[in-house]
């Protein structure tokens, strides 16, 4: 094994690297001037008790700790199995999140009976609905094959601030910068899923959640000043 593989997988590396974004993202946020909207009703039902489904893009991942807020009650969201995966779920893990590791060996049918076990059990669930290896702002159906399952109302989420700066992956992953100005948004996506919807009206439910999606996340951009990104 090359040195460098053996430091990727040291566990004191990786925690050292888990503890530094933390750390970062959690200055950007206490550094900075965010404004907070539409969080009332997905915060109202968790308080109640009930769960929700909380949907975004990949790009704005890294602030999803601060877009539900686990004081209220859980979530758990899905990891994959890469090691950039792994990272962001340990990340999650120490702002309050639970996590469900997803793996190439684990099928889409038991990886979602975890999901709905998860959900019976009182806790809501996060997913990057473009995740984890896009194409960008493509949403898949596992959103709306959750909300079918479970009953749970679904609700989209973005940030955006001023200045950000963004990594050269697939999705352009956009971190916080300190000392800027934010938004952290949230807006429930409204339409009526069936117990057993037909292939025809799951695709037309599938691009409805993307077009949801997509104008949330226009919306952050354009609150702070941004033009929203070209749809790949």
């Amino acid at each position: 094994m090359s040195l460098r593989r053996k430091i990727a997988d040291s566990n004191a590396f990786n925690n050292t690297i888990e503890r530094l974004i933390t750390g970062y993202v959690k200055f950007c946020y206490r550094t900075s001037r965010w404004t907070r909207s539409g969080f009332a009703p997905m915060e109202e039902l968790v308080e109640s008790g009930k769960p929700v489904i909380m949907v975004l893009w990949h790009q704005r991942l890294v602030m999803s700790p601060y877009l539900f807020d686990s004081s209220k009650g859980r979530i758990c969201t899905l990891t994959s199995a890469a090691r950039a995966g792994r990272l962001a779920g340990k990340v999650q893990e120490r702002m309050g999140f639970d996590t469900i590791p997803m793996s190439s060996r684990k099928r889409h049918v038991a990886l979602s009976r975890e999901v709905l076990r998860r959900i019976k059990n009182g806790s809501s669930v996060g997913i990057a609905a473009d995740g984890p290896r896009g194409p960008a702002r493509v949403s898949s159906g596992v959103p709306i094959i959750w909300a079918r399952s479970s009953g749970c109302r679904v609700f989209t989420i973005s940030f955006a601030q001023k200045r950000t700066f963004k990594l050269p992956t697939w999705d352009k992953q956009m971190f916080p910068v300190p000392f800027s100005r934010g938004v952290l948004m949230c807006e429930e996506w409204t339409e009526n899923v069936p117990r057993k919807p037909t292939p025809e009206q799951a695709e037309e439910l599938r691009l409805s959640l993307e077009v949801a999606l997509d104008r949330i996340t226009d919306a952050s951009d354009a609150a702070v000043g941004r033009s929203s990104a070209p749809r790949p």
